[in-house]
């Protein structure tokens, strides 16, 4: 339909354009025509005005052909090229809307990752030195333990050579006191006590 609009509206400017053309040459056979017939008409119809026409119908042919079609090819190529250059241009910006989408999403999901594992790193991180803190208060009343246990133990032993030391040094004095204070009889009668007591036993 609209191809068939364009030829009526190009078989319309080349007849308006031929008969602009055509009009100086039917003015001068009409001037003509009534030098030579005396007044007959406006127009009369004699051989040079049948030429005239046929060249009109010639020259609105080639006009058409020639002229106007290549020309309307030629604006249709153009308006179909800037057409393709416009859907072209929109789906370039909407492939780069949606790459910037796709970019966008990407960083927030890098971001949401780098934020998981910042935090898994500190919870881990927590944990470890928890554990550590554990590991080292362990170590700490174990070391305590042990000094305390080995401490005990030379009190205990300190003791015991003290209570040894102090009975042998009680002994010994009460040894001397002894000797000094019996008499050798004393000495004899108790050493017989204790020779009988012990063959009673």
């Amino acid at each position: 339909m609209h191809h068939r609009r364009s030829d009526w509206r190009g078989w319309l400017v080349c007849a308006v354009v031929s008969l602009i053309s055509l009009l100086p040459a039917v003015a001068i056979a009409a001037e003509g025509g009534g030098e030579h017939g005396g007044g007959g008409g406006l127009i009369s119809l004699d051989k040079s005005l049948i030429v005239q026409v046929v060249n009109f119908l010639i020259l609105l042919f080639i006009l058409q052909r020639l002229l106007y079609k290549p020309l309307l090819a030629k604006m249709e190529e153009r308006t179909g090229a800037i057409k393709r250059s416009l859907d072209e241009a929109q789906a370039a910006r909407a492939e780069a809307v949606r790459q910037q989408e796709e970019n966008a999403a990407q960083l927030r999901a890098a971001y949401a990752e780098a934020a998981s594992i910042r935090e898994q790193a500190l919870r881990e991180a927590e944990e470890a030195g928890r554990k550590q803190l554990e590991a080292a208060q362990a170590q700490s009343r174990k070391l305590v333990e042990d000094t305390k246990a080995q401490l005990d133990g030379e009190i205990r032993r300190a003791r015991e050579e003290l209570r040894r030391e102090t009975t042998d040094l009680a002994l010994a004095a009460a040894e001397k006191l002894v000797r000094r204070t019996l008499r050798e009889e004393d000495h004899r009668r108790i050493v017989a006590d204790a020779i009988a007591g012990l063959k009673t036993s």
